[in-house]
């Protein structure tokens, strides 16, 4: 093993880093403000795949000489018009948004717990009545319902007495 290749090889790779990530990261930010500000949203389980696969894809593209910047930037294109095609799609087709989303599932209501769906979503009395707690309210018999939503967050519908 070659000890100084893993702190240092030549100064062509350093510089093809420079150049190829910085023209890659002015693609991403371009790529980005194009698909509008839902990419920058609160993620659901779609969008976040989506957005590991272009930081895995600019990664390959910073780091992988077999790489050019061109097939990096047609990935990161491809990734962002996919993303902007489903979610064109979702908005105009119910049918298409529940194939791709999911959908808000019921955890409690009027103070009790719904254990079946609970369980299907993994999460815990204690989880939920952490975020009950979160808003303010001392326990679930002041919650009118708890709602967890498409992107992973718990809805808290207080009580009116």
């Amino acid at each position: 093993m070659n000890w100084s290749d893993m702190f240092f090889q030549e100064w062509e790779n350093i510089f093809r880093t420079i150049v190829v990530g910085l023209l890659a990261y002015v693609s991403v930010i371009l790529f980005i403000r194009i698909s509008g500000k839902r990419t920058l949203a609160k993620l659901n389980a779609f969008d976040l795949v989506v957005t590991v696969a272009l930081g895995s894809t600019l990664s390959s593209v910073l780091l992988q000489k077999s790489i050019s910047l061109a097939q990096g930037v047609t990935a990161l294109g491809l990734l962002i018009a996919l993303q902007y095609l489903v979610t064109f799609l979702s908005v105009r087709s119910t049918r298409f948004a529940k194939l791709v989303r999911s959908q808000p599932s019921l955890l409690a209501r009027h103070g009790t717990f719904y254990g079946d769906a609970m369980v299907r979503q993994r999460l815990t009395e204690d989880e939920v009545l952490s975020a009950v707690r979160a808003q303010g309210l001392q326990g679930l018999e002041n919650v009118e319902a708890v709602i967890l939503e498409s992107d992973g967050s718990l809805s808290i519908i207080p009580r009116q007495d």
